[in-house]
């Protein structure tokens, strides 16, 4: 009797896991967290944190890239009502 033959196992996936079609948009997320986080987090506390609170920070950072945005544009429209005065020499 020797080793069982690996022919005769053919299990489907046994757990939930991410499709390879999906890994790049989780790394992307990763990614971006991190980068804009600024050091708020590691990779290990991502890659392990629930979707759901990875998402909500996602579009919790949006939210103030859109904010940030929207004042620089702002602040881009209006005239400057301002004048530098010299002083007289």
């Amino acid at each position: 009797m020797g080793a069982p033959s690996r022919l005769g196992f053919k299990l489907g996936q046994t757990f939930f896991g991410f499709k390879p079609e999906h890994r790049p948009k989780l790394h992307d997320q990763l990614f971006e967290l991190l980068w804009v986080g600024e050091g708020r987090w590691d990779w290990n506390t991502l890659y392990t944190m629930p979707i759901f609170l990875r998402t909500f920070w996602i579009r919790k950072l949006n939210n103030i890239a859109d904010k940030r945005m929207a004042m620089l544009e702002k602040s881009k429209q209006k005239p400057s009502t301002s004048k530098v005065i010299k002083p007289p020499m």
